[in-house]
């Protein structure tokens, strides 16, 4: 299957400083993906090229097997970008920024009231963008994005900064889209987000792609003790790792109905990012 966005030695630099390095990747058709690293990663300045507001230094995107430099209006028109309250006028209405990004593309698609609705904003369609909330700024950004049915999505940061129930609708509307058959290009320094949405990420350091894969399967990968948290029914706390004499344990805990809960410990995205680059996602 023809991928949706493929990277060729991808490397961008603001005058002496090199941002990003040797980009090789490949998104597939239906995915969501995800890039993770912390802020100053290159995240952004990778959506800028790949979206075509920026020109790489170095190297080659290609969306649907089409060169990125050389797509055309219509190709244009199916990519939804969701930035940071990009494309939002302070002092038009809801409706009115919708319209007038339909006027843009030149075609109307009739559904302003009903996207508005989808994403929660149905009642706030003449109110101002200068009065809306973070959340429903967002909302509107996303609506914005969504508004031409587009192949593919791309969203920077979409949930930074936002309160846990509007962080789940927008998780929620993500996943409509992806049920769809929309192809999502996701960054975020947050990891929990991540593992819940992600199919494949990779994480980004310094411009640099350090490890690639499905959130599960990296973080068995890199399971090198692997341990078992027990809490007892007496109220003890226990944790046992996997060798002989602790296994006997936990078998001998099980058998005589003593453990309440029993989780493994595995390693999240956040300390394999720590492991492989000595900093933290979440800065």
């Amino acid at each position: 299957m023809q991928a949706a966005i493929e990277l060729k030695h991808i490397s961008h630099s603001f005058k002496d400083k090199e941002v990003l390095k040797d980009i090789q990747l490949e998104v597939k058709k239906g995915e969501i993906f995800g890039l993770l690293g912390p802020s100053g990663a290159g995240k952004t300045t990778l959506i800028n090229i790949i979206t075509g507001q920026l020109s790489a230094t170095k190297g080659d995107c290609f969306l649907a097997g089409t060169d990125s430099r050389k797509l055309t209006g219509e190709q244009y028109r199916r990519i939804g970008v969701m930035m940071d309250h990009f494309g939002l006028y302070e002092r038009m209405n809801c409706f009115d920024n919708l319209k007038f990004y339909e006027m843009i593309d030149g075609k109307g698609t009739g559904e302003i009231a009903q996207v508005l609705k989808r994403v929660g904003l149905a009642d706030a369609g003449r109110k101002s963008v200068s009065k809306l909330s973070k959340g429903m700024r967002n909302r509107l950004s996303f609506a914005r994005a969504i508004l031409r049915s587009p192949n593919i999505l791309f969203l920077d940061e979409p949930t930074s900064g936002l309160d846990p129930a509007t962080t789940e609708e927008i998780h929620r509307m993500i996943l409509v889209e992806k049920e769809k058959g929309t192809t999502i290009f996701l960054t975020t320094h947050n990891m929990h987000e991540a593992a819940k949405l992600c199919d494949n990420i990779a994480l980004l350091n310094e411009g640099e792609i350090v490890e690639y894969g499905n959130p599960e399967a990296l973080c068995r990968k890199y399971n090198k003790i692997q341990k078992f948290r027990l809490h007892l029914k007496n109220g003890e706390e226990m944790e046992l790792r996997q060798d002989n004499a602790q296994i006997e344990m936990l078998a001998a805990y099980l058998r005589n109905g003593e453990v309440e809960t029993l989780h493994t410990s595995e390693p999240d995205l956040e300390s394999i990012f720590m492991e492989l680059t000595g900093g933290t996602l979440n800065q």
